[in-house]
């Protein structure tokens, strides 16, 4: 096979993989359908394609989960705390979102989206009413990152997952998702920690305002996800 070939083969794969991208996240209604075009990608070309779809859940797309990790980062804006408690966020989603794909539970949207929306909500008012971090929040993240895990199996379910490449597909999509997080958190860390956090009016003029911000929007969430 002479370059020429696989140089045309390389970028109608890229064309291919670009084309579903784009219906996968602007029409999920097709997402099933678009599928099954992916059963002629190879596995290398899926898994890409998964990891950019588990990056936009998150940014763009996810703006409940920006504000939930944005709400982790503000109460201390160091990065060794907000990284122990991505860890226990991630391995908590990333147990439930296996879990859910591979249909062991069957969480019910109507529970699980107006659940995140308190989650959110919860650790807001905990910043805007604790001065520091207590040690029952690396638990707490826990446990919201089990319900956080069953959102993101929501939207894996409504883009499905190709046969062929089931869990690589499905691993390269978690990992996405904790680009995503960490892409939110260091942006955090540059525009409010690394200026602002040794400052004495940190609190008062960051910390609060933005938690009340969160607040009022996660609680808008809620009820529009249970009454609507």
């Amino acid at each position: 096979m002479n370059n020429c070939t696989i140089k045309k083969r390389t970028s109608f794969s890229k064309l291919t993989g670009f084309l579903i991208l784009f219906l996968l996240m602007s029409q999920p209604l097709w997402a099933h359908d678009v599928v099954n075009e992916l059963e002629k990608m190879s596995k290398g070309d899926a898994a890409i394609l998964y990891l950019k779809l588990g990056y936009k859940h998150i940014l763009p797309l996810g703006f409940d989960h920006i504000l939930f990790v944005l709400s982790l980062y503000l109460l201390s804006p160091k990065l060794k705390p907000v990284l122990w408690q991505a860890t226990a966020f991630t391995v908590a989603h990333s147990i439930t979102l296996g879990l859910a794909i591979y249909h062991v539970i069957t969480p019910s949207p109507k529970i699980v989206e107006p659940v995140i929306a308190l989650s959110i909500m919860y650790v807001a008012l905990e910043n805007i009413f604790s001065p520091r971090i207590k040690t029952s929040r690396i638990a707490v993240v826990f446990l919201f990152g089990l319900i956080h895990g069953m959102g993101f199996a929501n939207a894996l379910g409504k883009l499905g997952l190709p046969l062929n490449a089931y869990l690589s597909s499905l691993v390269m999509f978690n990992v996405g998702v904790e680009l995503g997080q960490i892409t939110v958190i260091l942006s955090a860390f540059i525009l409010f920690g690394k200026p602002f956090a040794d400052k004495p009016y940190y609190r008062k003029a960051i910390v609060i305002p933005l938690s009340v911000i969160i607040v009022c929007i996660a609680a808008y969430w809620t009820v529009q996800r249970l009454f609507l």
